[in-house]
């Protein structure tokens, strides 16, 4: 005689939670009481905050009280596994319902199901797989919209979404169509001043966006990532934010692309750091031994795309470099809590942003109105600042390698924008304030350098600086098109070098 699925638990069998995940769970079966079946909750939680652990509790406690069975969805194999584990863990009997599995005897003796979308979707669609008797439904990463073509399997059911950030992966299909309410739990700020996440040191390096595409999907496309970040400027800021803020740190970097990720390979290498690239074309072997690379080595640096943004969990990572910008708020939080599991040793971990994604959606512990972007994403969205404002708050500095190469004279640092203004009230010509600065870069150079080809050759590092100063020049023009600028920068580098010739 085969069990039933009640029968099968261990009542006594249980992870310890902490008393922010008992509330949550406590606020989550209130309202399935109050609504047994037919109602769609959201439940919100960040990152490392425990939201396998209290999905795999639900399940056990749903069980306990329904004698229903429970279905889990994800979206990765990856998370088909971890979920399992889990609800071992907590004497749950389940099974995953992979490609493995063709069919499914209708009284199999589990009381849980773990499956990924596709596979689940194809099963039901050739009626392979009986799961009438499942009145719960949990979604992990319920952000994603792939879950949808499932619903309409369980119509009758209750069904519970979870995720760190409640805003759909595609903004024409609002999370708010098919979940009745959201339930938000601790914040990140929260987790952190009660020591359950480590906190985040955030380091932003300004970086012109200007040549990134927005593909179909939204977000920047792959290819014009690849031509920005895989260029010597981006990789040699790269280079240089990681030994000024993380050298000999356990770090992840995350890239766009994996031409870009296998250049940051071969440019660490050179520099003589221990590397390791990994993406979705290394077989299952080749993952397993990088990713025990990574975990046993305490400076260990891998280079990844996208892959090790859910379903990895690496505690001892110390530093998350973010080296490509992205225009998806739930990517930049699952990129950044990679990092944020906290240990004894390991209070804190650094994040280096090399996107302007800090300066898009805020520090990544910063409050967030969950219920607002939930009711209202459009408004959210349409209220991100763009590239273009985020560069209006750049303040070029001046690296302090770089100072100490004009010894002979203070810098007085030049302000185009209020040299603009000076020669306009002047009844000058606008591009005055340009020929001003080409004769204040000039006259620093003169003054530093032995001859003439010093001065070229230390005028090539002021490039980042005249960059700014063009840039603050078009915008107070008016302007801004890329072409003008490229133009404009082109004609002051060579007039620059002209002027130089001319004075040495």
């Amino acid at each position: 005689m085969t069990l039933e699925p009640i029968d099968l638990l261990d009542k006594k069998q249980g992870k310890i939670l902490y008393d922010y995940q008992v509330a949550a769970i406590d606020r989550i079966f209130e309202r399935m009481r109050e609504f047994p079946n037919k109602y769609n909750l959201l439940f919100q939680l960040p990152t490392g905050g425990g939201k396998t652990v209290i999905f795999s509790e639900i399940s056990k406690k749903y069980i306990e009280e329904t004698g229903k069975k429970v279905l889990i969805l994800t979206h990765r194999i990856e998370l088909c596994g971890q979920t399992s584990r889990m609800l071992d863990e907590v004497k749950v009997p389940n099974k995953i319902i992979n490609s493995k599995v063709k069919e499914l005897e209708e009284d199999s003796g589990y009381s849980c199901f773990v499956a990924m979308v596709e596979t689940l979707n194809n099963r039901l669609n050739d009626e392979k797989v009986e799961l009438d008797d499942v009145g719960l439904v949990i979604v992990d990463e319920a952000h994603y919209n792939s879950f949808r073509k499932l619903f309409k399997f369980f119509e009758n059911c209750i069904i519970l979404g979870v995720t760190a950030t409640p805003l759909s992966s595609n903004i024409k299909l609002p999370l708010r169509d098919n979940y009745n309410e959201l339930i938000v739990g601790e914040s990140i700020s929260t987790l952190i001043s009660r020591g359950f996440l480590a906190k985040a040191t955030t380091y932003s390096y300004d970086v012109n966006l200007r040549s990134l595409k927005i593909g179909v999907n939204g977000d920047y496309t792959v290819s014009s990532s690849e031509r920005l970040y895989g260029n010597y400027f981006m990789q040699e800021k790269l280079l240089y934010a990681y030994e000024e803020k993380a050298k000999g740190t356990k770090t992840l970097i995350f890239n766009n692309g994996i031409a870009t990720s296998r250049q940051v390979y071969e440019m660490f290498r050179e520099a003589g750091y221990e590397i390791r690239h990994l993406d979705n074309t290394n077989s299952e072997s080749e993952r397993k031994e990088i990713l025990e690379w990574f975990k046993t080595k305490p400076d260990a640096i891998l280079s990844s795309v996208s892959i090790l943004t859910t379903g990895f969990d690496e505690p001892t990572v110390g530093t998350i470099i973010l080296n490509r910008a992205t225009k998806s708020l739930t990517l930049y939080h699952q990129m950044i809590g990679r990092g944020s599991r906290v240990l004894p040793d390991k209070p804190t971990f650094n994040v280096i942003d090399l996107g302007n994604n800090s300066r898009r959606f805020g520090l990544w512990e910063s409050y967030m109105n969950w219920q607002d972007i939930f009711r209202s994403p459009n408004s959210y969205l349409e209220n991100l600042a763009s590239d273009d404002e985020i560069e209006q708050q750049f303040r070029y500095e001046m690296p302090d390698d770089l100072k100490a190469k004009f010894k002979k004279e203070d810098l007085v640092p030049f302000d185009m924008k209020k040299e603009y203004i000076k020669v306009v009230k002047e009844g000058q010509k606008p591009k005055t304030a340009i020929d001003n600065s080409i004769m204040q870069h000039a006259q620093l150079l003169s003054n530093n350098c032995e001859d003439v080809f010093d001065a070229l050759e230390l005028a090539e590092e002021l490039h980042p600086e005249i960059d700014y100063r063009v840039k603050q020049y078009t915008r107070c023009i008016s302007k801004n098109t890329e072409n003008f600028f490229r133009w404009l920068t082109d004609d002051y580098k060579r007039q620059l070098n002209q002027r130089l010739r001319e004075m040495m």
